[in-house]
């Protein structure tokens, strides 16, 4: 039998788990998995997100959301980090897309700085679903 196939009776709870229940036999690695989890939280306590918690707060007020507990804020924090990171690298590489193109057509320039435009992030955010449009007096 495989080692991350055995089961342990799931009479003793692991710390902090709420899945384990009298009776009911737990695998090695939903344990591990639980272990990995509450290391993870721990670390929560001491990282500081680049989103200041005030802002974080505001946010999840104005959506709706009540928590107590600072190590979830801090995640959604953490994650929201991500998506931003993540918009930001794919307006970047459209951009550089972009210069590319416009190589072709025009003198080359090494001194251009490059500059987040509405195109490039229009771009980037409709891979994850947000559809930004301007309004028609823009246009």
């Amino acid at each position: 039998m495989n080692p991350e196939q055995q089961i342990a009776p799931a009479s003793v709870p692991e710390q902090g788990s709420s899945t384990a229940q009298p009776g009911r036999m737990v695998s090695r690695s939903e344990i591990q998995t639980e272990k990995s989890l509450a290391e993870f939280l721990v670390q929560m306590d001491s990282y500081a997100p680049i989103i200041p918690e005030a802002l974080t707060d505001y946010y999840l007020a104005q959506a709706g959301f009540e928590c107590t507990d600072v190590r979830i804020k801090r995640l959604l924090a953490l994650a929201t980090q991500k998506f931003i990171s993540d918009v930001a690298t794919d307006a970047f590489q459209y951009n550089r897309i972009r210069q590319q193109a416009s190589k072709d057509k025009k003198f080359l320039n090494k001194d251009r700085k490059t500059v987040l435009n509405m195109e490039d992030l229009t771009a980037a955010l409709a891979e994850y679903g947000v559809n930004i449009k301007k309004p028609e007096y823009f246009s």
